[in-house]
């Protein structure tokens, strides 16, 4: 795996990876690389929902995060609840459950390296 980070001008910078880019700013009016981190659990997390789901026909599917950080440096994770929103056709709320618990035991690894600082929490709703 490689990728870079450029730093612009100010607080910008740009990544690069896989013949991607994107735009992160560090003064709060964009995404910061501790935001970016956090969407990465839930983005890392809901792949795994998704995989699992691959014989069922979702509609859609979205994950709302919140995240609390430690008052000191190094001002890590230490809360962090997911709500997973999920749309289909006859979707097993049982199933979703057990697939986000594999994803936080097991599979993804953005949140298997920050379940060491930050207590993780989650739910899961079926939305029509």
């Amino acid at each position: 795996m490689e990728a870079s980070v450029e730093w612009r001008e100010g607080t910008k910078m740009t990544a690069y990876g896989n013949g991607a880019t994107f735009e992160m700013d560090w003064s709060g009016e964009g995404l910061s690389p501790v935001m970016v981190t956090l969407q990465a659990a839930g983005a890392c997390s809901l792949v795994d929902v998704i995989i699992g789901l691959k014989e069922r026909e979702v509609t859609g599917a979205h994950l709302a995060l919140t995240a609390e950080r430690a008052e000191e440096n190094p001002r890590v994770f230490t809360r962090i609840h997911m709500t997973y929103h999920v749309r289909g056709i006859d979707l097993p709320l049982k199933l979703i459950e057990r697939l986000i618990e594999q994803s936080h035991a097991k599979y993804c690894t953005v949140s298997n390296m920050l379940k060491h600082t930050a207590e993780i929490t989650w739910d899961a709703r079926l939305d029509g």
